[in-house]
């Protein structure tokens, strides 16, 4: 599965037949932004799109951002 690292894992991401999937590396984090995923499939790990639809930018770009921080703090 590809990932992302900046200051260790970052996110990952795969895609199915039915969905593509976004792996924040953080449960915390989709817990932490329930109320911005409600309209997407989650479990512990994963945050899954539909692949008939555009992955909505703004929304990944906040969950990278966050990790970025995450990550930056550890680092320090």
């Amino acid at each position: 599965m590809p990932a992302f690292r900046y200051k260790g894992a970052l996110v990952s991401y795969a895609a199915f037949k039915n969905h593509c999937s976004l792996f924040p590396m953080q449960a915390s984090l989709i817990d932490a932004m329930k109320d911005e995923l409600k309209a997407y499939r989650t479990s512990k790990g994963t945050l899954q799109f539909p692949v008939d639809k555009p992955l909505p930018a703004t929304l990944v770009k906040k969950i990278v951002k966050a990790r970025v921080a995450e990550n930056e703090g550890k680092a320090e």
